[in-house]
Parts: C-alpha cells; sequence; structure tokens
C-alpha cells in the first residue's frame, strides 16, 4: 500500500465531504427559510459539482493507494 497516496486520499475525502457541507447549508439558508423543508434538487445545485469532483478524487486515490 502506498502511504503517502492513501493519506491524500483521505484528506481529499474529508475536504470534500465538509466542504460539501457548509456549501449545502449555505444553499439551504439561502434558498429556503426556516419553516420551508428543503427540495430535493440541492444535490444537483452547479455548486454541488466542485465538491463532488473533490470526492471523487479522494475515492481514486484511495483506491489506488490500496491496488498498488
Amino acid at each position: 500500500m502506498q502511504w503517502i497516496l492513501g493519506f491524500i486520499g483521505i484528506a481529499f475525502l474529508v475536504i470534500g465531504l465538509v466542504g460539501q457541507a457548509f456549501e449545502m447549508r449555505k444553499i439551504r439558508l439561502h434558498t429556503f427559510k426556516d419553516e420551508e423543508l428543503g427540495s430535493v434538487n440541492i444535490f444537483m445545485n452547479k455548486n454541488n459539482f466542485k465538491w463532488y469532483a473533490i470526492i471523487g478524487i479522494g475515492i481514486v486515490c484511495w483506491y489506488a493507494a490500496e491496488r498498488i
């Protein structure tokens, strides 16, 4: 196992998940009032795609670290 690549993958995963959580909170507070329920399409907001890419890079790095 490549330890450095594994740590990089885990770091990307953590950064992506935490960043997406803050982004979704910001989208929800900006779009909806407290009384309204969130939309199902909040995951398809264009601001989330950069976080999906970072999470994907983390998964690929982690998988590569396990297989190399």
